[in-house]
């Protein structure tokens, strides 16, 4: 029983585990509100939240099947990371996802569309150029009350959808950099960093 979990744990790893440099990064999806346009029982947002690849969302009704991100402040949007399996999930697998943003659900403005083609593991959406690493470039990047993921089709014209897991992630700010520091690199440097 124990190497039969540890054999599904290798196969799908947890959410923890998962980028390769996530260091300039910061995943921001807990300081928002999350609501889906449907869900079955046992499989809402929880699920598509718990950092744990073997559970998942599943939509219940017609497409467009939406997950609504609500920020109770303009956040600087780096990246989107969806992870889906095709090889579970067939049918149920997104073949066609919409990024939209805006203030609230009235004034939503399509900002991306990517189509998947059979996804396994961690798939990035970036919001249509707007990913950008600098502070001269930070006034181009995607800043948001509110993002809307929209699974346009599925594979196979399947009508249901699954996604396993979600990540929003921002830039970290560089503390100094308009001072021309040089950057932080260990914990102890940066937890000097900045004066508050």
């Amino acid at each position: 029983k124990f190497l039969r979990q540890l054999v599904a744990h290798l196969a799908h790893p947890r959410v923890s585990i998962m980028t390769s440099d996530n260091s300039g990064e910061r995943e921001i999806g807990e300081l928002a509100v999350w609501s889906l346009s449907t869900a079955k029982p046992g499989n809402g947002v929880e699920q598509l939240r718990d950092d744990n690849t073997d559970t998942y969302w599943q939509s219940d009704g017609p497409q467009p099947h939406l997950i609504n991100i609500q920020f109770h402040q303009k956040m600087r949007i780096h990246e989107i990371v969806i992870y889906t399996d095709f090889k579970l999930d067939e049918s149920y697998t997104p073949a066609k996802i919409s990024i939209r943003a805006g203030t609230t659900f009235h004034d939503l403005q399509e900002i991306h569309v990517q189509e998947l083609n059979e996804p396994s593991g961690w798939v990035t959406i970036l919001p249509s150029g707007k990913q950008t690493t600098t502070a001269a470039e930070d006034s181009s990047m995607l800043r948001t009350h509110f993002i809307q993921v929209a699974i346009l089709a599925n594979h196979q014209n399947g009508r249901d959808t699954h996604i396993r897991q979600i990540k929003i992630y921002t830039p970290r700010r560089l503390m100094g950099q308009h001072m021309c520091l040089p950057e932080f690199n260990t914990v102890e440097f940066q937890q000097y960093a900045c004066l508050r």
